[in-house]
């Protein structure tokens, strides 16, 4: 089936459904660092733009839109604005794209969308009823949602998703995979023979290991089993009670951008040719491989089962 996709950073979403037997046949996204390392691992079928500003006439065909649209109006790390925020207005962007579909008698079969799990409560769970309200009654689609944590599909990370999943065919019958056995720890994936620069200096640790300060105040542990929600603000070294550290050769360290990627979900072949900084802003805000390969493979079984599936 042919995707759409829409705030594809990265890449993690995309993989998912690349390994699930899907087709990526256009992808969006407006930061230059995100669409160079997608173009280093997909292809050149990204575009780098501003989504509003993006002619709808020069979309190419396909049946099925995914996305993991902004999360920061949403996000207990912002300011939790929702719609008052213009980057939460991005969603009515989708709406409008879907709705431009349908006028043309070409609707998607399917929508996929991502988001953190706070979207489901905000504003006293105002936000999500107005985007269901407008994917179920404005669009008329069959709308399922779920909130996932990577934890739960393989790989060694507590990061609890929005997942939303759409679909044209009201007869369709879907639900959400299964939770997993976690086999893998955080140490299982910690590479060897790490440069220097990782490891933290004897004067930040204090500041690092500390429970915060003022009105701060958490439990600042390391060496976890089960690794923090990668957050895209990693490069700036937050108290361990939010970013992850690991001990090695006796001595602190902070993950690696291959660790982030490999938390992710992203196998070692994945090409990081941007920065460090760059390269954990992209990790911290991906969606996990695993999940998403996993709920495209969920959806790919109820299509198939109404003989909707084609895998051009």
């Amino acid at each position: 089936m042919k995707i759409l996709s829409l705030f594809s950073g990265c890449g993690g979403l995309d993989q998912g459904f690349l390994k699930a037997g899907f087709n990526i046949v256009w992808a969006n996204d407006f930061d230059k660092y995100a669409v160079e390392t997608y173009k280093a691992n997909f292809g050149n079928n990204i575009v780098l733009q501003d989504i509003n500003k993006i002619d709808f006439d020069e979309l190419p065909d396909f049946d099925m839109l995914i996305g993991g649209f902004p999360c920061q109006p949403f996000s207990m790390m912002g300011e939790e604005k929702g719609f008052e925020d213009t980057r939460g207005t991005l969603f009515f962007k989708i709406a409008e794209i879907i709705k431009y579909k349908i006028e043309k008698n070409e609707k998607p079969k399917v929508i996929v969308l991502e988001n953190v799990r706070s979207l489901k409560t905000h504003d006293n769970g105002k936000t999500f009823k107005t985007i269901k309200r407008i994917l179920e009654k404005d669009l008329r689609y069959k709308v399922y949602s779920d909130i996932l944590n990577s934890a739960d599909y393989g790989t060694p990370q507590t990061r609890n998703r929005t997942y939303i999943v759409c679909f044209d065919n009201k007869n369709i019958e879907f639900e959400f995979p299964k939770k997993q056995k976690l086999n893998l720890t955080l140490q299982d994936l910690l590479e060897k023979n790490v440069d220097n620069k990782y490891f933290l200096s004897e004067k930040i640790i204090p500041t690092i290991l500390s429970n915060g300060t003022g009105g701060y105040n958490a439990k600042s542990e390391i060496d976890l089993k089960i690794a923090r929600p990668l957050c895209a603000t990693m490069a700036k070294m937050h108290r361990a009670c939010q970013d992850n550290y690991v001990t090695q050769e006796n001595r602190i360290r902070r993950l690696t951008p291959r660790e982030c990627a490999r938390l992710q979900g992203f196998s070692d072949d994945f090409v990081i040719p941007v920065s460090d900084t760059q390269a954990y802003k992209q990790f911290g805000n991906a969606v996990t491989v695993n999940v998403s390969y996993a709920v495209a493979n969920q959806i790919k079984d109820s299509l198939n089962k109404l003989g909707e599936w084609n895998n051009d």
